[in-house]
């Protein structure tokens, strides 16, 4: 499916029930760079009492909050991993097919307010291994990043994802704090967590990790060859002996808290994304992580 055709039934399959999902939680989704004050008014039962102007407090012999305007034209970065295990998927849909989808409708959203959107790939067929399109706005822009997903051609040679570089290379070039969603499957060595961590602290950080659930949940179907998709290591498992199996969901399970524990100490929120859902509602529990990311801001 081409960058205009994905789009195109985006906006009909999925924006459009957002729109009426989301009503007047769009404004919690993305934060600003800054505040500006817009008014003074007196306090309600329910204001929150950091908000209190004391100076105004004072002079008035009743209690008044301040009430900000925020800055919301801010640049969105989307950190996308083109490695080679981002190419399976055992049913109709690829991760590099559900990230696309993810990349679309998220563009869509924030450009809708007014922001540029930006990319930095981890793209092992480039010579440096990464991809760098500098934020804009406009239809056109988002057709171009969509088209560089789509036709990046599958990873044949043998390589070794290195999250680590990747994510300290985005820590370099993304100056000004921005919303920033690092989209992997998050496979290979658990180097990158301080980098991850970095990236928290100065922007607005999603970790969106993509995953298939044959990945979660090995199929029973016997003998199986099964290769590596960036070392090219090659397999030959017995998928239906019981002892395998369970050591493989031990391995999975270890994995799984690992990773969690990675995204908890780096203050970033974590949307899980299987290649089987319905990205509505994959979106509508990301709106629940902002409601509730700025419920404790």
């Amino acid at each position: 499916m081409s960058a205009e055709a994905l789009l195109q039934q985006l906006e009909w399959t999925v924006l459009r029930r957002l729109d009426g999902l989301l009503q007047g939680d769009h404004k919690t989704l993305f934060r600003g760079s800054g505040v500006d004050l817009a008014d003074l008014r007196e306090y309600q039962a329910h204001d929150d009492v950091r908000h209190i102007d004391w100076n105004v407090t004072a002079r008035m012999q009743s209690p008044y909050v301040r009430e900000h305007q925020e800055d919301r034209e801010i640049s969105a970065w989307f950190l996308l991993d083109l490695s080679g295990s981002m190419d399976f998927g055992s049913g109709n849909k690829s991760k590099r097919q559900m990230m696309m989808q993810f990349v679309g409708v998220m563009a869509k959203l924030l450009m809708k307010r007014g922001n540029r959107i930006g990319a930095l790939l981890l793209n092992p067929a480039e010579t440096d291994g990464f991809q760098c399109i500098p934020p804009r706005m406009g239809r056109r822009h988002l057709l171009h990043l969509l088209h560089v997903l789509e036709t990046s051609p599958n990873i044949q040679i043998t390589h070794q994802t290195n999250l680590n570089e990747w994510l300290a290379r985005a820590n370099g070039l993304i100056k000004r704090r921005s919303s920033v969603f690092v989209v992997s499957d998050f496979m290979g060595q658990f180097n990158w967590a301080s980098e991850l961590s970095a990236l928290g602290r100065r922007h607005d950080t999603v970790a969106t990790r993509l995953f298939d659930p044959a990945e979660m949940n090995l199929p029973k179907a016997g003998l199986m060859l099964l290769q590596d998709s960036e070392t090219s290591e090659q397999l030959l498992l017995d998928t239906a002996n019981t002892k395998f199996r369970h050591r493989y969901a031990q391995l999975v399970e270890e994995r799984e808290m690992q990773l969690a524990t990675c995204f908890a100490q780096a203050g970033v929120d974590a949307l899980e994304l299987s290649t089987n859902e319905d990205m509505a509602n994959a979106l509508m529990r990301f709106s629940e992580l902002r409601k509730r990311r700025v419920w404790r801001a």
